[in-house]
């Protein structure tokens, strides 16, 4: 509906669509054991699970603030149990990614390295590159540590990513920070590129020409939801069939959860 002084006089040209909001899509990537449906969830809920089926492969939605800029944070939790073997799924899918592994558990360590050399060769392809975390978990576990942060902080220099130490049982902070960071690394390499031209229609129904939207921009602010409104969203995956059915917080039911 157009709003004008004077007169009123019926509108013949479509309207200059308000831009969408902007949206992240993470992936989280790691063998099985290594926490990611734990640190998903804490990112979602604020809350830790204790148990989970590592079968299940989903898509989780939840509205957040980064950097005062409102952004839909999509997060694919992955049941790979072969490696990287099918990774078509998520390849051209994701605006970042977060490989985990668990500090107590040097062969989930070394698994996380078949994910990285997969990333960095899908990468030389791409302009922008998706931007790649390399994540620690299970720091509550350091006493029992296997792999010490040096050996992470080394391993993430060697591809060139991003390397934080993180627990998905104690500090949601720490867990949410991480998240965030993917975020504006996925939105920096955004800025980086070209923008994609878009059309738009003049009164006269005539192309006139082309605006650009960047990646992470949006006309609005929203307030941070709170953990119980988050939307947790499921999708049917190429590798794992979910039996969770409603798309709300009730999906967590079955979880031990603190």
């Amino acid at each position: 509906m157009s709003l004008m002084f004077g007169k009123p006089k019926p509108c013949n040209f479509a309207p200059v669509p308000e831009r969408s909001q902007a949206v992240c899509n993470l992936v989280l990537l790691g063998v099985m054991g290594s926490g990611k449906s734990a640190l998903t969830v804490k990112f979602l809920t604020k809350r830790f699970i204790s148990e989970y089926d590592p079968n299940l492969e989903d898509v989780y939605s939840s509205e957040e603030i980064v950097d005062q800029q409102p952004v839909v944070v999509k997060v694919m939790d992955t049941a790979d149990q072969d490696g990287p073997v099918n990774s078509e799924r998520y390849l051209s899918w994701a605006s970042a990614f977060l490989v985990v592994y668990s500090i107590d558990n040097r062969q989930s360590f070394e698994g996380c390295q078949q994910y990285l050399k997969t990333l960095t060769l899908h990468n030389k392809a791409l302009q922008p590159e998706t931007p790649i975390i390399l994540l620690g978990n299970k720091l509550d576990m350091d006493r029992y540590r296997q792999v010490s942060k040096s050996d992470g902080s080394a391993l993430a220099s060697r591809f060139g990513c991003l390397f934080y130490e993180v627990s998905a049982c104690l500090d949601f902070l720490s867990v949410q920070r991480v998240f965030h960071e993917a975020v504006r690394e996925a939105r920096r390499e955004g800025e980086r590129s070209p923008p994609v031209p878009t059309p738009y229609i003049s009164e006269d129904k005539a192309l006139v020409g082309l605006s650009s939207a960047p990646s992470f921009t949006t006309p609005c602010y929203k307030e941070l939801p709170a953990p119980a409104t988050a939307k947790l969203v499921t999708v049917k995956s190429s590798r794992a069939q979910s039996k969770r059915r409603a798309p709300t917080l009730t999906l967590l039911k079955g979880f031990k959860i603190f």
